[in-house]
């Protein structure tokens, strides 16, 4: 553990009902031992993949104002930050001058940033908004977690095959990202999809890949999960990257399985599983956030 407390300041989403941004990632950090702050890019009724939903957008002046407020109660220590979906430009302008000021306060703070922009070959974040992540919020990153789409936009490179993967994550390392984790590609099958990660300790770097099964479903808030449950082990393992990316994947698929188990029961024999029904079941899933079961394992990979 830290001289301090570890204490998680985590910026993204947050829904009144259901599970993405910050719904996703404050529980397991909490589960595992963590304290977490949240601060909510967006405060929607429900995740946006239903047919309705209303709220509110934060803007970069109220982001200021709320770190404002901790700064002048001396309450802006962190051993972490997290952040994940940011819809505009001036707010993640904005997160940029944050991440500078949390490591003046605290010099060893671990930035994770998940680049939420898009996933199969779409962006659902304003265009804008990539040359800030590249250029500006990138280079602060101690761990980020793109998918493949993510990772080919930011680094500008095509992902085929395994030597494109690495090259990719290369060029993360050289922006000054200690750990990069591709936290899925397409380059498994239809039965599973790879992950891929890449860590560099004293110039000394750890490589590896992970087969991860492939469930007959679509959920949301995964990518948000998977980051939140990725700092929490990258601490608790003392920064081992195979056990951090195992713990986290086990866990992830633990959780998926009763997603999909307990939806199928809801909807009934025959019966068509809509987003309500396919919400995460976190609550559910406390003992598989504290002990996860060693099912997937990943492959140490040569440098």
């Amino acid at each position: 553990m830290a001289e301090k407390i570890v204490r998680v300041l985590s910026i993204q989403s947050h829904v009144v009902s259901g599970y993405v941004g910050n719904k996703s990632a404050c529980f397991p950090l909490q589960v595992l031992g963590f304290e977490v702050d949240t601060i909510n890019s967006v405060q929607f009724s429900n995740h946006t993949g239903y047919k309705y939903f209303k709220g509110q957008v934060l803007d970069d002046t109220e982001l200021g104002d709320l770190i404002d407020g901790l700064k002048s109660n001396g309450i802006d220590y962190y051993s972490h930050l997290l952040t994940g979906y940011i819809g505009s430009i001036s707010f993640l302008q904005k997160v940029k001058s944050v991440v500078e000021h949390l490591k003046t306060i605290n010099p060893n703070l671990i930035y994770v940033c998940d680049p939420v922009m898009g996933d199969n070959g779409k962006m659902y974040v304003p265009k804008e908004l990539l040359p800030v992540y590249k250029t500006d919020i990138v280079p602060l990153a101690d761990i980020i977690t793109p998918n493949q789409y993510e990772a080919e936009l930011l680094s500008g490179q095509t992902i085929k095959n395994d030597d494109d993967a690495a090259a990719v994550m290369e060029w993360f390392h050289q922006q000054g990202v200690k750990t990069v984790v591709l936290s899925s590609t397409d380059l498994g099958s239809k039965c599973e999809l790879v992950g891929m990660a890449s860590s560099m300790t004293n110039g000394k770097k750890t490589k590896l890949n992970v087969h991860i099964p492939r469930l007959p479903a679509n959920f949301t808030g995964t990518g948000d999960l998977f980051a939140a449950l990725l700092l929490g082990w990258m601490h608790l393992s003392n920064n081992n990257l195979k056990k951090a990316v195992e713990n986290t994947l086990n866990t992830m698929q633990a959780i998926l399985k009763r997603t999909l188990d307990l939806a199928r029961q809801e909807a009934g024999d025959n019966g068509l599983l809509t987003v309500k029904h396919l919400e995460l079941k976190l609550v559910q899933s406390i003992d598989d956030i504290q002990n996860p079961k060693s099912k997937v394992k990943a492959t140490l990979l040569d440098n």
